[in-house]
């Protein structure tokens, strides 16, 4: 039986490219991958009480500045995601973009992070650890006061580059 395939490798999906052919965990080599332009962009959000979104959309939490300190949380995350993610290969991130937009209907901020790099490997990684990170620095900020805030949908929007080509996530 044939297994499905991802329209987005043209591998099948059961192929994981971070096993051997005896099932051993390797280190994908991208040694012989040319060097592209890559970048991935990520979004996930936080969902909290209505008191808690004041707070930070006021600027009055008694920590300080809770997205200023998430941004620099996730940029600063981004650029450790191979200490986190063990088989992920350190590349030099040329760009990390990270916004917020604060919906006061839903109490939710959603953070938006853009990695970029000149290299072999993807950048899906590093945005998608630069986003949690940043989520997690605000529910750490805030946890005094709410500890029953939600994350919801982190998930990789756009990528480009290498082989696979441009990708975009399906609404």
């Amino acid at each position: 039986m044939h297994s499905p395939t991802d329209s987005s490798t043209h591998l099948p999906i059961d192929t994981l490219t971070h096993f051997d052919a005896a099932g051993q965990a390797h280190m994908v080599d991208v040694g012989h991958k040319p060097e592209t332009q890559r970048r991935a962009r990520v979004s996930g959000s936080i969902r909290m009480a209505p008191a808690t979104f004041s707070m930070i959309a006021q600027g009055s939490a008694k920590k300080g500045d809770v997205l200023g300190i998430a941004r620099i949380a996730a940029i600063q995350g981004s650029k450790r995601t191979p200490d986190l993610i063990p088989l992920c290969h350190p590349i030099a991130l040329t760009r990390v973009d990270v916004s917020f937009t604060l919906d006061a209907d839903a109490c939710r901020i959603t953070i938006e992070v853009t990695a970029e790099t000149i290299g072999r490997t993807g950048v899906e990684m590093e945005a998608l650890t630069a986003a949690s990170v940043g989520l997690l620095t605000i529910y750490d900020m805030c946890k005094a006061v709410d500890r029953g805030m939600v994350f919801e949908e982190i998930r990789l929007l756009e990528k480009s580059g290498g082989k696979s080509g441009h990708w975009t996530v399906s609404e």
